[in-house]
């Protein structure tokens, strides 16, 4: 039988009948990491479960959550028609999702509602469906350590506190985890954020804290 060579990572996970006759131009600048993932079958992806998802935000290796392959894939093309529509993701997260008309803060950290916003992680990871991944998204800053690029106590004690009066009062503490991202997998820097995980909540708590909001994998083709 001859060799069959492997499909380029761009044409992966693609029904041959939509093809395209080259790399399209929102994958052409993937680092290394990207293709390798965009070039994997869907089919080989393991999603991770909850307490795989736990662990790895207790030992803090959050860089080892990765998003589907075809989802990265609709992702990337996502993104880069933002970036040709509004300039920049961090215009299209403060003027059509986060619809702030100010980022001056009104408070103190965790302060004032106005502040805060709470939406669904527009694309999250590959994960157990029955995960909700939501982000917090604040007008304020939460300190990060100079060197580490980690939180520093101070911060850590503050966000663990909203999240425990936020999310642990309604469901089982040990189905709920949050974590904020190292500087380096921000894909959003310029406006601050954490992420908070949810193992199976009641459909209406995440429709009553998110305001009903509905995340942009679902609406984008």
């Amino acid at each position: 039988m001859p060799h069959e060579e492997p499909l380029p990572f761009w044409l992966v996970n693609v029904p041959r009948d939509q093809w395209p006759a080259e790399c399209p131009d929102f994958l052409k600048e993937c680092g290394e990491k990207d293709k390798s993932i965009i070039g994997t079958p869907d089919s080989q992806y393991k999603k991770l479960g909850w307490e795989e998802v736990r662990h790895l935000i207790s030992i803090n290796r959050v860089d080892k959550f990765h998003r589907v392959p075809s989802e990265l894939r609709r992702y990337r093309q996502f993104t880069h028609r933002l970036v040709k529509e509004y300039g920049s993701i961090m215009n299209f997260i403060v003027n059509e999702r986060l619809q702030w008309k100010t980022m001056a803060p009104k408070g103190q950290p965790f302060e004032c509602d106005d502040d805060i916003k709470i939406l669904y992680n527009d694309w999250p990871y590959g994960i157990d469906p029955n995960i909700i991944h939501l982000v917090v998204w604040t007008k304020f800053e939460l300190d990060e350590d100079a060197v580490t690029g980690l939180s520093t106590p101070e911060s850590h004690r503050q966000i663990d506190d909203f999240v425990a009066r936020t999310f642990c009062t309604k469901m089982r503490p040990a189905n709920v985890a949050w974590f904020k991202n190292w500087k380096s997998l921000k894909s959003v820097h310029a406006v601050e954020h954490f992420h908070v995980m949810l193992y199976d909540p009641d459909p209406e708590f995440i429709k009553e804290i998110t305001n009903g909001d509905v995340p942009m994998t679902a609406k984008f083709p």
